[in-house]
């Protein structure tokens, strides 16, 4: 006999997993920051209608990569290292760019405002929100998920729930912190939105040199197999 408590508590868990796991790569706050400097001053209803098109590009990008992440990167050939390297390249390059950028000239330079709802997948989604290294734990949660769960495979209704419902809170969360991130700007001031400008641009850049050294690290660990 099936015992529904203890099912509905294991979801629980893994979902739970999901949120713990991405919740400090994908860092909404940290990315919340380095996007209200990139906008500049728009519309509160063009602020709202990017940050829903970026909380719904991540989830789409999330599940993927949690669901079929593995098998996509097979059928191009391409190995998981070989993401995390290239990718941490953009990542550590964005944070560069961004920790270098002079607040008041990045404001003064802010796109027209249809051209930064055409930038809400790229660079805004990817990689400042999702990036590769959300990816690469996207799509190891996609490999852990069945086991945790005691299932033989991804699309289990048990696990499809967990990782849906993980995703959706993380996106939530990116929503949230999007669509208020001007009205924190306002609260902190200028010196302190500098501040956490320069932090999440610096926490970017060490996100990116981190990525690489784990791509590095895992391809120097498949030559001495050969």
């Amino acid at each position: 006999m099936i015992d529904i408590r203890q099912e509905v508590t294991a979801v629980i868990e893994a979902t739970v997993l999901v949120v713990a796991a991405l919740f400090p790569i994908v860092n909404p706050l940290g990315s919340a920051a380095i996007f209200v400097n990139l906008v500049g001053e728009v519309a509160s209803t063009t602020q709202r209608l990017l940050a829903q098109k970026i909380a719904v590009y991540s989830f789409f990008l999330l599940i993927c990569s949690l669901l079929w992440g593995v098998d996509v990167l097979a059928f191009f050939g391409i190995s998981i290292y070989a993401v995390q390297i290239g990718g941490g390249l953009v990542v550590a390059a964005t944070g560069w760019s961004l920790l270098n950028q002079d607040a008041g000239r990045a404001k003064s330079a802010s796109p027209a405002e249809d051209d930064i709802l055409e930038n809400a997948f790229y660079p805004f989604t990817l990689p400042i929100t999702v990036g590769p290294g959300s990816i690469s734990v996207a799509i190891t949660l996609g490999a852990h998920l069945p086991s945790e769960l005691h299932e033989s495979h991804l699309l289990s209704p048990r696990v499809l729930i967990a990782a849906i419902g993980g995703i959706t809170l993380i996106c939530l969360i990116i929503y949230v912190c999007y669509l208020y991130a001007r009205k924190a700007e306002r609260l902190l001031g200028r010196s302190g939105t500098s501040m956490v400008m320069r932090l999440s641009s610096f926490i970017l850049l060490c996100i990116g040199v981190q990525i690489i050294s784990t791509g590095i690290k895992a391809y120097l660990q498949t030559v001495g197999k050969i």
